[in-house]
């Protein structure tokens, strides 16, 4: 009898351990260390994550024309004066295009909208080519407006463009700072033709502005970090001192004086690499489009890492050629923001 209960005791207990055992949670199993990276020849690996900043460039000759046979060993990059090494370099030539289109239709520019409207009728068909290059149009004036969003429908952006009408305040850092926004989302790989994009954007504006949440360095902030292009033409005849019938049948006879309006115009190209132009006819305009449409399609790019850790600052960007008579032009600077940022922060 006393042998059958201690039997039976160790079978209960045994059945109670197995049932306890089986509502344990299973310790998840610690995955292997890695192995320790290698060494190369007493120096450090590269490692995987790093922040690389790419350049768009162009290069002219004493002529304004455009030198598009160079090669990586033609150039050398310097970070804050300090001479980088060049990573990636290409020739990228005939790449789509994806052009921000910012109408302002405040009621400052009443008086040029029609101006505006043929210039940026004009600039789309000498620069957006059917079927590969897209651009969306935004206005501006109480707020930043987006009237198309991206497409290749010359005649439907065309149309859209001759209905707008002039009227309220001007917000044109916040459109620059949104244009920018829409652009980032396009942003390329660096050093892959098949995925590159050439992202611009062009304000037709007087360059005023009374009503952006944005200051104006948040909007070229916003470019710069995203390294897009910003073209300008201003919609302001102030900058005409001579009589005005003469300087109309003869350019030459045209004197400049630049108001802060078109200053900020220049800032906002000179800063990304862009360029600013100051017509009083659309008609000035038909040549230097089409050397837009032929500089976005025969430009440089190249990519190095910084010898020094991100630190969010702004650094400034030189390029150098080694052939005398050229000129580059490349934005000014970027800001240097630590790796893990996004994509569109880290350019």
């Amino acid at each position: 009898m006393r042998v059958r209960i201690t039997l039976a005791v160790l079978a209960a207990a045994l059945v109670f351990s197995v049932g306890v055992s089986a509502q344990q949670p299973q310790q998840p199993q610690q995955p292997p260390a890695p192995p320790p990276a290698p060494e190369t020849n007493g120096t450090p690996p590269i490692r995987q994550n790093v922040s690389l900043v790419d350049i768009l460039f162009t290069v002219l000759n004493r002529q304004n024309k455009i030198v598009a046979d160079l090669n990586k060993e033609n150039f050398r990059v310097f970070d804050d004066n300090a001479e980088q090494e060049i990573r990636f370099f290409n020739r990228q030539t005939d790449l789509p295009l994806r052009v921000g289109l910012l109408l302002d239709t405040s009621n400052s520019i009443r008086d040029r909208l029609q101006f505006e409207q043929e210039a940026a009728i004009d600039f789309l068909y000498n620069v957006i080519r059917r079927e590969k290059d897209q651009a969306f149009l935004m206005t501006i004036d109480d707020e930043p407006e987006m009237i198309q969003s991206f497409t290749g429908d010359l005649d439907k952006l065309r149309d859209i463009i001759s209905k707008q009408r002039a009227g309220g305040g001007t917000a044109l850092y916040d459109a620059i700072y949104q244009g920018c926004e829409q652009l980032i989302k396009l942003a390329p790989a660096v050093g892959n033709p098949e995925t590159d994009l050439r992202r611009v954007l062009v304000v037709i504006s007087d360059g005023d502005d009374n009503l952006s949440r944005h200051s104006r360095g948040e909007a070229l902030e916003a470019a710069q970090r995203a390294g897009i292009v910003i073209y300008t033409i201003s919609t302001s005849i102030n900058w005409i001192l001579t009589d005005q019938e003469a300087a109309q049948a003869d350019p030459s006879n045209r004197k400049y004086l630049k108001d802060e309006g078109d200053k900020v115009l220049q800032q906002f190209s000179d800063e990304s690499g862009g360029r600013a132009f100051f017509p009083y006819h659309v008609d000035d305009l038909s040549q230097s489009f089409a050397y837009i449409g032929t500089e976005l399609r025969s430009q440089y790019s190249l990519a190095y890492v910084p010898t020094r850790a991100p630190d969010g600052k702004f650094h400034k960007i030189r390029i150098e050629v080694n052939t005398k008579g050229l000129q580059v032009r490349a934005r000014k600077g970027y800001f240097a923001t630590p790796v893990g940022a996004s994509a569109a922060e880290a350019r």
